[in-house]
């Protein structure tokens, strides 16, 4: 079974270089790669702190998912990398907003993350 890479321009363009796919299938799961609070339509990072970054970069995730055939119902797992531990409850307030119940099982892990707050991925199994 061959891997099907997912691209889209509703989400962010990886850098020039960068070896990495926005998303790859394989079969009936779908793989959606760490999305960034970039705005691809301007190629920028969303104004505003955790709570705009944490919508953008979910956004960015639906994007991905939905370019691959999938919407959030289909996430068994997303990843939460935040850089600072103060804005946890800021992340989780915008995080229920956006994605809604049910919650898919997630993890979050505080990390550096180069000149943003906040990225998230997503792991989507497609059919019954």
């Amino acid at each position: 079974m061959a891997r099907t890479v997912i691209t889209t321009g509703d989400a962010p363009t990886p850098p020039a270089g960068t070896p990495l796919s926005q998303g790859v299938r394989k079969g009936n799961i779908l793989q959606v790669s760490g999305q960034t609070p970039v705005d691809p339509t301007t190629g920028k990072l969303v104004p505003g702190g955790v709570a705009e970054q944490t919508e953008q970069s979910l956004r960015n995730v639906i994007a991905v998912l939905n370019a691959g055939g999938a919407g959030l119902e289909d996430v068994l797992m997303l990843r939460v990398y935040l850089t600072d531990v103060s804005q946890f409850a800021e992340m989780n307030e915008t995080y229920a907003r956006v994605v809604g119940e049910p919650f898919p099982a997630r993890t979050t892990v505080y990390v550096g993350l180069p000149g943003f707050d906040v990225e998230i991925d997503a792991l989507a199994v497609l059919g019954n």
